[in-house]
């Protein structure tokens, strides 16, 4: 192979499931014309441009599954080596895929009070599993950030806690769930996302600390993954000036951090991902195409996600390179191709899920995280409530009855009448864009009835969207679900009435 194929198979650009046949065309003529090693898939060029337009994402569209296999089959079916399938996939295919498993977020998992690092690295496993049946090689998770901003507008939910030795165990133990069922995951996102305040889908995030606070909190996570043997970290496009000579330089394309921490010092030996080269906080430095590409690569990146300019970028790259560390680089990728059994790829079937297996696990993980986070919940008391027309129940943010209240098999009497309400929220979007979802208005009238009467809130959802509801001193008791699965429903239903 010349030098130009051993570094096109750097190149893991986007692959939108739903898009025209004239960019799958284009996909194509990439496959064959720049023989490029990889694809990332993406649900939709509308879902995956949701960050940039400050708009949660909605993936709404039929047959999202079946066009994904079909798609995999046809572009391996153009490549002359197999590609190395990857997607974002940090709860699961349904991340990107409708009608798929999906599995708690990391927040949820970073909940659970017993066993945590068995039940999660199980929860990668079966990941892992759902997407190598489905053609797919590496999954771009799980992240090693360790949430310490709690308005952090990127991370939240995707990471396991603000815990750093709890972020570093769990991560690690989704990494190893994923590796045993055969596919390639990664760490992220490389220094540390976690304690942010840019979206860096939008501009560059820049952490203002001292390198012994970095280690002790941003960098463990990634060192813990590394003493055990991690294989790939995905580096993020974030600047950490005291990590770089006090530049504000992206992490990404810095080799201070990429080369001489992360690998030298740190002593990672693996490979490492970019970020997406899409994203704001790096694509608006370099506008002449494939610089940015050729940054990415000299600064240590082995995989360069999400290029916007692959030709000009494998062309930069040529002309820039030593032979001698595109040849490194090269068989990095052909022995983790081998490993992951990319180079025996065969044309894949439409799998079937075991969904009474997966909602099994989801009702064994929900007795785990299901919490009461304040008060004490006296089952017995509400019951007499409802015997006596007592117990008022008022649901928020659900277009329809849930099944939490079809569950929890009390008799409800109208709130005017009630000594002590039950109130839920079902947080519409787990992102915090918009106050995650949630409508003022609807917020003030739950302050409004906690502040009149004893209230029991029931919080389905992200955790961090507490915070709208000001203070939680005025509910009796708060109960936290996490999720709005019908499972978790179910038990939280259990949990009130004391069974």
């Amino acid at each position: 192979m010349n030098k130009h194929q051993k570094i096109a198979q750097c190149f893991s650009p986007a692959a939108f499931i739903h898009d025209s046949e004239e960019n799958y065309l284009a996909i194509e003529k990439l496959i064959q014309e720049q023989e490029i090693g990889g694809l990332t898939f993406f649900h939709s060029r509308h879902s995956a441009a949701a960050n940039f337009e400050k708009r949660a994402e909605s993936l709404d569209t039929e047959d999202t599954f079946e066009k994904l296999i079909g798609l995999i089959n046809r572009y391996q079916a153009f490549s002359r080596i197999p590609l190395l399938i990857s997607i974002d996939g940090e709860y699961g295919l349904a991340m990107r895929i409708e009608k798929t498993p999906q599995y708690p977020f990391a927040i949820t998992l970073g909940a659970l009070k017993k066993d945590a690092e068995k039940w999660v690295e199980e929860v990668g496993y079966r990941m892992g599993m759902d997407m190598k049946r489905s053609g797919i090689h590496l999954n771009l998770a799980p992240c090693a950030d360790v949430n310490t901003n709690p308005n952090n507008p990127v991370i939240g939910y995707r990471s396991f806690g603000d815990q750093t030795k709890k972020v570093a165990k769990l991560s690690f133990a989704a990494y190893s769930g994923m590796k045993k069922a055969g596919i390639g995951a990664c760490l992220k996102h490389f220094p540390g996302h976690g304690d942010t305040a840019v979206d860096s889908h939008l501009g560059l995030p820049i952490l203002h600390k001292s390198k012994e606070e970095l280690k002790a909190e941003e960098l463990l996570p990634f060192q813990y993954g590394i003493d055990r043997g991690v294989e790939m970290i995905m580096v993020g496009h974030l600047a950490v000036p005291a990590l770089t000579g006090g530049k504000d330089i992206p992490a990404s394309i810095s080799r201070e951090l990429i080369a001489d921490l992360l690998k030298e010092e740190m002593g990672f030996q693996g490979l490492v991902i970019s970020d997406a080269l899409n994203m704001k906080a790096v694509a608006n430095l370099y506008p002449d195409p494939g610089e940015l590409e050729w940054q990415a690569f000299q600064a240590g990146n082995e995989i360069l996600c999400f290029s916007d300019y692959v030709k000009e970028g494998i062309e930069k790259i040529s002309q820039k390179a030593s032979d001698e560390h595109v040849e490194v680089v090269f068989q990095k990728i052909m022995d983790l191709k081998k490993c992951l059994g990319v180079l025996e790829a065969k044309p894949v079937e439409v799998p079937t899920f075991d969904w009474e297996s997966h909602s099994q696990l989801q009702k064994e993980l929900a007795e785990n995280y299901v919490s009461v986070i304040s008060g004490e919940i006296k089952s017995a008391e509400l019951q007499t409530l409802a015997r006596e027309g007592k117990l008022g129940f008022q649901e928020f943010f659900t277009q329809n009855p849930s099944r939490f209240s079809q569950d929890i098999k009390l008799e409800f009497s109208p709130i005017e009448q009630a000594e002590k309400v039950i109130i839920t929220v079902f947080v519409p979007s787990h992102k915090p864009l918009n106050q995650f979802g949630m409508d003022q208005e609807v917020l003030d009238e739950i302050k409004e009835l906690a502040k009149s009467k004893p209230c029991i809130l029931v919080h389905f959802g992200n955790p961090l969207a507490l915070i709208h509801l000001r203070n939680l001193e005025d509910f009796e008791a708060v109960l936290c679900a996490y999720q709005g699965f019908e499972e978790t429903q179910e038990v939280m239903a259990k949990t009130l009435q004391g069974l």
